[in-house]
């Protein structure tokens, strides 16, 4: 992919009077051709006409996002890193509550789960790598994966923890798992009074690497 980033000049302006726009744009012509024109409200033949015959470059009635200053972008970058801070320190904190209660014949693997693999685990799983795309996981106690799940899982275990991709296929004691509920989080899925409860832990995906 190919792609450019420009600098462009806004001038942003209504027509209130045709006769004056016309008058004012062609006396200061050679300042607004190397500028963009941002129209708001109504752009009559008339003046849609002027301005494609001169030609200026314009559009009609869009909002552009408005400049800021240095200071706010790092305040938001501080306050991006901050949030993603707490965010990790919650999501540690419930892999540690989770990963107590994995005591039912624990597995522990470290390894990327590729295409064309199945996995099957007895009893619990704590996967430290992901799941790519044509892999299998039948679980039938509890798991908990670290990084992205893009392949099939199923498990039959009273919870998992996991972040599933659009392409992956989550089964749960037999019950296929609504992805737009799992897609760019790490959730906690749990069976309670035979019930299945969705919780996210996190609402972008993380890497624990």
């Amino acid at each position: 992919m190919k792609s450019n980033q420009y600098s462009v000049k806004v001038y942003e302006t209504t027509v209130e009077d045709e006769e004056k726009f016309i008058t004012f744009f062609d006396m200061n012509y050679t300042l607004f051709k190397d500028h963009l024109i941002v129209i708001q409200g109504n752009l009559s033949k008339k003046i849609k006409s002027y301005l494609d015959a001169k030609p200026l470059t314009y559009i009609h009635n869009i909002d552009l996002p408005k400049g800021r200053s240095r200071k706010a972008i790092e305040e938001e970058f501080i306050e991006e890193r901050r949030e993603n801070a707490i965010s990790m320190q919650i999501a540690e904190a419930e892999l540690k509550k989770l990963s107590s209660k994995l005591q039912n014949n624990l597995t522990v693997l470290d390894k990327m789960i590729r295409s064309g693999r199945e996995i099957n685990i007895d009893g619990d799983l704590l996967l430290l790598n992901r799941v790519n795309s044509g892999a299998t996981l039948n679980i039938k106690g509890n798991l908990i994966i670290t990084n992205v799940v893009d392949g099939l899982i199923r498990c039959s275990g009273n919870f998992m923890m996991l972040t599933a991709s659009p392409k992956a296929n989550i089964i749960f004691h037999g019950v296929e798992v609504e992805n737009e509920l799992l897609e760019n989080k790490l959730n906690r899925v749990e069976l309670k009074n035979n019930e299945i409860i969705i919780t996210p832990v996190l609402k972008k995906e993380i890497s624990w690497a």
